[in-house]
């Protein structure tokens, strides 16, 4: 059912780096039909064209009389330098879930119906133990200055880059459950919908900092 979202060997190991939340908790959420392959297509799409390697973490499937609930974990990475990995935590709900029969443009198609819920948790993950020629001392020292004091150009800029990364896989989603609403009176351009959630994303960082 999800064999468009290719996964390949894990290669980074969370725990043996320093987590930055740089976008926390940002929500995506939609109610109707939608197919569900044409979803975990883009996803894929949308992480490729950025550079990101794909890693499924947790999958979980119930049938419930109400219809089908999947869980599914993603942590596709992108590494950066030796010492610097970009991760997007996607928690993917599909909710309720039955099959239908929609007419559109005088043609029956099967979709699927029911709650999407997309979450993304991103984070910038450090270990400038990677870089041989630190010492101790210096690579705590550097830790702690670029957390709390000063954030040293490289990372910030891949602090950017993480956020527009994010903004540019939501506003894919977005556009394409955008797609299979009934409703066609407005349409909502991706390059609009992209440019706003990125602004939202950089407002709450500088309000954390």
């Amino acid at each position: 059912m999800y064999s468009n979202i290719r996964i390949k060997p894990k290669m980074v190991i969370e725990h043996m780096y320093e987590r930055d939340l740089v976008i926390n908790n940002r929500e995506l959420h939609y109610k109707g039909i939608f197919i569900t392959n044409e979803l975990f297509s883009i996803i894929n799409r949308a992480l490729e064209e950025k550079g990101y390697e794909k890693r499924e973490k947790k999958t979980e499937e119930i049938v419930a009389q109400t219809g089908k609930r999947t869980f599914i974990e993603l942590r596709p990475y992108k590494v950066k330098t030796n010492y610097a990995v970009l991760m997007i935590k996607m928690k993917i709900t599909l909710d309720n879930i039955t099959e239908t029969v929609e007419t559109i443009r005088e043609e029956k198609r099967k979709f699927q119906q029911g709650d999407v819920s997309i979450i993304f948790d991103s984070w910038m993950l450090t270990s400038y133990e990677g870089k041989w020629v630190m010492k101790p001392w210096v690579y705590f020292l550097k830790g702690i200055i670029n957390k709390y004091v000063y954030t040293f150009p490289l990372e910030k800029s891949f602090r950017r880059e993480l956020v527009a990364d994010t903004a540019y896989i939501y506003a894919q989603i977005k556009r394409l459950l955008n797609t299979y609403k009934v409703e066609t009176g407005k349409v909502v351009r991706e390059e609009d919908v992209r440019r706003k959630i990125e602004e939202e994303m950089r407002k709450e960082i500088e309000e954390r900092e």
